[in-house]
Parts: C-alpha cells; sequence; structure tokens
C-alpha cells in the first residue's frame, strides 16, 4: 500500500495532524500501538465514563472530541500496529496480529510522544515498584486503582495529577514523597511568562492543595531505597541525621518525560540537546520537519509541551506536509488565519517555569543499582568500562551489552550518558546517545518472512 502520509501515533498530535491532512484531501494512514485513539493523555476515552471520567477530569474529557472528529476524517487508521522499521524513500515496516507487511509513504510524521524519565535506585526493579504514567495506564484501561500502603515519590503535574485522581476515586495515599526542591531565582524568573497561562498554574495549585489537606507529604529526604523479599515490602529514606523506614505495597514513581527519539536517532535527523531537562530532541522548522526532507514530528516527540501544545504542532505539521507535497500551496496563510502560532506559544508559556522548578534529578547512581534492566548491568560495570574506554555509550554498550535488550535503550540510555559523563568529567550534553539500529522494536523470524517481498525489501 501507498500513501500520501503515515502518521505514527493516535495521540492529540497524530489525530489532530491526520483531521489537517484530510481537510485537504490527503491520503492518510495512522498507525498507532494502542487498541483505540487517543494516546497516552486521553487513553480510553470513547470507553471511560461515570466515575473514572469525572475523577480524570476536564482535560481528559476534551479528548472524547477530538476522538471523534478523528473517527469521522476518512484516515484510514491502523490500530494494534507496530512500526519496527523506517527505511529510505519511507518504507515502513509494520507488524499487527502476528505479521508483518511493508506501506510506503511520500511523507512521514511522528507523533508517538513522550515516555517517563527511567531514574534508577535502589530497589526500583522489584514488584510493586512501577512508574505513575503506568498507574494511570491500569486507571484508565481497566478503572484499576492501588490498594494496601500506597506511596508517590517523585516531582512534577503528573504525580500531582495522578493523586488528585486516585483520591477522587476514593483511593488511599499513605504518602508523597516529593524530591522537588524550593523555587530557585531561575524558576521564579520564569513565572511572569507562565501568567500567560493562569488556568495551568492554578489548576497545579489546586492539585498541590488537594494533596497536602489528603495525604502526608514528606519534603527535604535523600536515599530512598525500596527493599522487600521478593517484592516491595518497606521503603527507607534519611532526613537529616535520621533514617526512616515504613511499610509499602506499592511505590508509584516519576521524575519527568522526555521525548521519544529511536525512530530520529535512528534515521539519522540532527537533534539538539534541551539543557533545562537534559534530553536530546530532533531540530525541527517551523512546520515540524527534521533535517530529513519529508519526516516530520509533531507534539511531545518533538519536546515536551503537553496535550493542548501538541494538538496545535499536530495541525501546523499537517498543514507543513500539505505544503511539502505542493497540495497546499496557502499554507502560510491558513497557519496565519488560524493563529496558530500565539495559540502555541500561549500553549507553552507554562514549560520553561515548570522546566526550571522540576529539573532532572541529579544524585549518584551507587554501583551495586542495576541500570539496564533488560541485561541486568548495573552502574558500576558501566563505570568501570567507561575509565578504560572513549567517552562514548556504544562502547560501554559493546562491552556490557547495556542498551542491546528488548527496550533498546529506551531505560537506560540517559542514565549511561549520565555516568560516562560522570567518569570522564564532561558536560552531559558532550556525551552522544546509543546509535539506534534496527529493528525499532522487537520483531520474530516468522514476522519478517511473512513479508514475501524478501529481496526488495
Amino acid at each position: 500500500m501507498t500513501y500520501d502520509v503515515v502518521v505514527i501515533g493516535a495521540g492529540p498530535a497524530g489525530m489532530s495532524a491526520a483531521i489537517q491532512l484530510r481537510k485537504a484531501g490527503i491520503v492518510v494512514a495512522v498507525v498507532d500501538e494502542q487498541a483505540a485513539p487517543g494516546g497516552q493523555i486521553w487513553r480510553g476515552v470513547e470507553r471511560n465514563g461515570g466515575p473514572v471520567s469525572a475523577a480524570l477530569g476536564a482535560d481528559y474529557q476534551k479528548g472524547a472530541a477530538l476522538v471523534e472528529a478523528f473517527r469521522a476524517s476518512g484516515a484510514e487508521y491502523l490500530p494494534a500496529t507496530q512500526v519496527w522499521q523506517i527505511e529510505e524513500g519511507w518504507n515502513l515496516f509494520l507488524t499487527s496480529e502476528g505479521k508483518a507487511r511493508r506501506i510506503k509513504a511520500r511523507a512521514v510524521l511522528l507523533a508517538n510522544g513522550a515516555q517517563e524519565r527511567p531514574v534508577p535506585f535502589p530497589g526500583w526493579t522489584l514488584p510493586g515498584v512501577m512508574t505513575v504514567g503506568a498507574a494511570q495506564i491500569l486507571l484508565k484501561s481497566g478503572g484499576m486503582l492501588p490498594e494496601g500502603e500506597v506511596w508517590i515519590a517523585g516531582a512534577g503535574p503528573l504525580p500531582l495529577l495522578y493523586a488528585t485522581q486516585l483520591l477522587g476515586l476514593e483511593g488511599r495515599i499513605a504518602g508523597f514523597l516529593d524530591t522537588s526542591k524550593r523555587p530557585g531565582l531561575a524558576a521564579l524568573s520564569r513565572l511572569p511568562g507562565a501568567w500567560r497561562d493562569i488556568p495551568g498554574l492554578l489548576k497545579g495549585a489546586r492539585w498541590l492543595w488537594d494533596l497536602k489537606r489528603s495525604g502526608r507529604i514528606v519534603r527535604g529526604f535523600s536515599d530512598l531505597h525500596a527493599e522487600g523479599e521478593g517484592s516491595l515490602q518497606h521503603l527507607q529514606w534519611r532526613a537529616g541525621n535520621e533514617q526512616r523506614q515504613v511499610r509499602a505495597d506499592v511505590l508509584l514513581v516519576h521524575e519527568g518525560v522526555v521525548p521519544r527519539i529511536h525512530e530520529t536517532m535512528a534515521l539519522g535527523c540532527v537533534h539538539v540537546w534541551n539543557p533545562a531537562q537534559n534530553y536530546f530532541s530532533a531540530r525541527l522548522d517551523r512546520w515540524g520537519e527534521t533535517s530529513r526532507p519529508g519526516l516530520f514530528v509533531a507534539g511531545d516527540a518533538g519536546g515536551i509541551g503537553g496535550w493542548l501544545a501538541a494538538t496545535l504542532s499536530g495541525e501546523i505539521a499537517g498543514l507543513g506536509i500539505a505544503r511539502y507535497l505542493e497540495i497546499s500551496p496557502d499554507a502560510d496563510d491558513l497557519r496565519h488565519q488560524s493563529g496558530l502560532d500565539e495559540r502555541l506559544s500561549r500553549a507553552r508559556a507554562l514549560r520553561p517555569f515548570l522546566d526550571t522548578l522540576y529539573p532532572p534529578p541529579a544524585g549518584r547512581v551507587a554501583d551495586e543499582v542495576v541500570v539496564c534492566r533488560c541485561e541486568e548491568v548495573t552502574a558500576g560495570q558501566i563505570r568501570a568500562v567507561a575509565k578504560v574506554s572513549a567517552p562514548d555509550p556504544n562502547a560501554v554498550k559493546a562491552a556490557t551489552r547495556c542498551g542491546m535488550g528488548p527496550c533498546q535503550g529506551r531505560q537506560c540510555g540517559y542514565t549511561v550518558q549520565a555516568l560516562i559523563a560522570e567518569v570522564h568529567g564532561l558536560p552531559l550534553a558532550d556525551v552522544s546517545f546509543f546509535n539506534i539500529r534496527p529493528p525499532l522494536k522487537p520483531v520474530t523470524l516468522g514476522e519478517i518472512a511473512a513479508l514475501g517481498d524478501l529481496e526488495e525489501a
């Protein structure tokens, strides 16, 4: 099959772009790993109602209208489908229902969002320890709430939002371990710009207030350990000179999100370093086009901005792709008439403040802590290799298999980078990411054999 455009991801950005492209009569396929549209932010929005929808909030409920418009747009939707390779000439290799196939496109839009930042600490691999985002998936997918002694540890808007949602559904939180620091001058200097998004500021303040009223907040601690025999049983941390321990059945952790970059890295796109949040993202022009002509990025995959910014960047990318395909020469006029630039600027107004208010953790990872979960490689093993090799993650990868597992470095890439920078005394930005090799996701020999036209592929 050949399409004008293949969009990867049916979240806010992907759906908005597909709707925009279909308005121009462009033939679009939207490939999505999930079984229904909505992405992470609006997961299950067509199905959820009643108390769950009410607890998830007004921003969640807004997704229903966009999903409905997407369904009606005429874009071909390919759910429960995984993209495992993208090649020159925009050949895309997909797997669905255990069979692989190949489709072609004149342009590709990556709207595959972000992932939570992995932050290794002692005990993070124990059963019972998971991310806040994973817990939210369980809530949105099946209405499931954690039980027992539930602790949340981390910083940023998502843990506050999830805690509010959990309490709204009469869930219980034993305590909230707040890893954020007191706002410094850098964060306060960003506050005037953030006032352009007063509703966003008030929303965050309300979440924090609700949590203070209903839960236990612990601040000013260090050395968090999750401990237990076979599963999580208790947490331990240091507060001043005191060592504290509490019983815990579930620990939900979160330290921000980072863009998904494996596809753009594998395709050799130019990337830029975000020094405020310590992540790479593809360098994009004003339309969302990468350094590779015909390859576009929209939404959080191009830089963290939230759901509203994602929908607007999706619209802009849709116009940019129509312009690239020479189907809509008046893209600039449409962009101006819609006020997309001003609306996008307003939607991103809060982000510089949040980025400085919630910087990524900078603590030292102990030698015994597992960094690469797939291959069970510890921080000490990585340091040992880094000391006798060039400051290159691929040297560590070759010596330890770190980053060679099913996640292909998604869970360990930035930690390996930080450990190498630490050993060699370099700024983080001076250390590269892993070289990303195909396939982008695990694929079986049987799926590859199902392609049929192997010589051409």
